[in-house]
């Protein structure tokens, strides 16, 4: 805000903290209606792509100083890679091929915030808001919300913080979605359906057994796909990037999964996918889906979206402001993201409008563009387009070069 202040003339630092802290303009009406857009808008891509849309959940921080800022508290924030001073949010994107862009969130209050009255009062935090709910729990929440909003998916997709929520998991099947969601390596799986019983008495001292027992044993995924050998793996590609193909070896299988809160035993289907660019990274995923439902390809299409999501949290945060605002409360919180999340929309919208005469056009130049068209005269806009028209032709080139020299990825 003082940089905008600075920029405009006749404008006010004061009446843009109003508006972010104060005004009284109806952010959550304004959220669903944005969601509603960017389901239209990618309900067009999906006739054209015939590509399914899918809502991914991933939560992001926002480093802060101080302990007066809305839900600050030392947690882990991922942008740092450790446990640090700041603000955490669960996000929703809408994602189609790769279109992504943000529809909806909720700031995570720890436990610190909703303990202590005084301090929500301070903030502005309503009392609706006020008791503790965990990530999965808003992320839960937010699909309820998109469903009822009239937002179009086929298909929730999140990282191993979801996957490993069973509770979560039967919660998108009873509302009849279907998921991928990753999962750790160290979870346990069965490889065929257990049975539980207790176990008879083995001699006449001691306890009689209290604990059920399977029939089966259980195993890591990670130990389990030591066990595979190549013919258990079909090679795919998934789709093109600057580099070439993404090209991924891919198992699908049945699983069953115990739920250790409830006792309860569901079949899932797991998928593994590994690179085969000589990093081998691998990815577990679990899903609702049955086993033929898709095939490799499209269940290793459904984990690899998330990439586009983490593009998008990019973006919005280097380019759009999203973690760069100077608001303490709860309603300023909210009006900024969803101001941000408005900025991301259009910049997907533009970028599909400009895919015919500049397909690798980025975030960052249509804010450059936008930047020289409001504030800048017609001779500095036209330098701007043949700047990134330059830029564009040597990404080009260098994307081109990589496919002529790996023939063997090319379509």
């Amino acid at each position: 805000m003082e940089r905008m202040e600075e920029e405009i003339n006749d404008s006010e630092y004061y009446a843009y903290q109003h508006f972010i802290t104060n005004s009284t303009w109806d952010d959550v009406s304004l959220l669903r209606q944005l969601g509603r857009d960017a389901s239209e808008e990618l309900q067009r891509e999906k006739r054209q792509n015939n590509l399914p849309v899918g809502v991914l959940i991933d939560e992001s921080a926002h480093l802060k100083k101080g302990d007066k800022s809305v839900g600050v508290s030392r947690q882990y924030a991922g942008v740092v890679g450790k446990v640090d001073n700041c603000q955490v949010g669960v996000y929703c994107s809408l994602v189609n091929g790769e279109r992504a862009t943000l529809v909806h969130q909720r700031l995570f209050l720890p436990e610190s915030w909703t303990s202590s009255p005084s301090r929500c009062e301070e903030a502005g935090i309503p009392e609706t808001h006020r008791s503790f709910q965990t990530k999965l729990e808003l992320a839960l929440a937010m699909i309820d919300d998109l469903m009822s909003s009239g937002v179009l998916f086929d298909w929730v997709g999140g990282d191993g913080l979801y996957g490993h929520g069973t509770s979560f998991c039967r919660a998108l099947h009873q509302r009849g979605l279907f998921y991928v969601l990753d999962v750790h390596k160290d979870i346990l799986v069965y490889l065929q359906e257990p049975h539980f019983s207790l176990p008879e008495k083995k001699s006449g001292r001691g306890r009689r057994p209290t604990q059920l027992k399977s029939d089966c044993p259980c195993i890591r995924l990670d130990d389990y796909m030591e066990t595979l050998d190549e013919s258990a793996w079909v090679e795919e590609k998934i789709r093109k990037t600057a580099k070439g193909w993404l090209v991924l070896k891919i198992h699908k299988t049945n699983v069953w999964i115990k739920d250790t809160k409830t006792g309860e035993v569901f079949r899932q289907t797991l998928i593994i996918t590994r690179t085969t660019d000589g990093k081998n990274e691998i990815k577990y995923s679990l899903s609702n889906g049955e086993l033929e439902a898709y095939t490799h390809k499209e269940y290793a299409y459904f984990q690899a979206q998330r990439y586009w999501v983490e593009r998008v949290f990019q973006d919005s945060k280097g380019e759009l402001g999203l973690s760069d605002y100077q608001v303490r409360k709860w309603r300023s919180w909210q009006h900024h993201h969803v101001l941000v999340m408005m900025a991301c929309l259009y910049m997907m919208k533009k970028r599909i409008e400009n895919q015919e005469t500049y397909p690798l056009l980025s975030v960052r130049d249509a804010r450059i563009l936008i930047i020289a068209s409001l504030f800048g005269t017609e001779g500095n806009l036209q330098k701007r387009i043949q700047q990134m028209e330059m830029r564009h032709k040597k990404r080009q080139d260098d994307i081109d070069r990589r496919y002529k020299n790996n023939p063997c990825k090319m379509e």
